[in-house]
């Protein structure tokens, strides 16, 4: 819900390798007040089972940019040592992309919401509703 004068933002992940929601992905949630303006980290949160993030922080009042960082790294590795049970406990990653990191700009009392699409060699984002 937008409060008129300042930009709202949601995400979801969906893995579209298994075709369900990624759980358990940390995001984190940074803005800044034009586009020379330094980044300002606000926190973060998680997917949820239905691989949504229903509580990121709220954007301060002159945001012109944010960014989400996704950190897919954490999941893939889960995702791998959960299908194979004996998998070593110090393995490399094999995550391509071990972090997604989105940037777009806003416009005050509008409501992003910024879907990604996740596998492990790609990723797709859009500007959802």
């Amino acid at each position: 819900m937008s409060t008129g004068t300042t930009a709202s933002v949601s995400t979801h992940i969906l893995d579209t390798s298994i075709g369900r929601p990624a759980e358990g992905v940390a995001i984190s949630l940074a803005a800044r007040a034009g586009s020379g303006a330094a980044w300002v980290a606000l926190g973060g949160s998680a997917t949820d089972a239905d691989g949504r993030c229903k509580d990121l922080p709220a954007l301060p009042e002159g945001t012109t940019h944010v960014r989400l960082d996704f950190e897919t790294e954490a999941y893939f590795d889960k995702k791998q040592a959960d299908a194979q049970q004996d998998a070593p406990a110090n393995r490399d990653s094999d995550t391509f992309f071990p972090e997604v990191a989105i940037t777009f700009a806003v416009k005050p009392g509008e409501h992003y919401h910024v879907p990604l699409l996740l596998n492990p060699f790609g990723y797709s984002v859009y500007r959802g509703s």
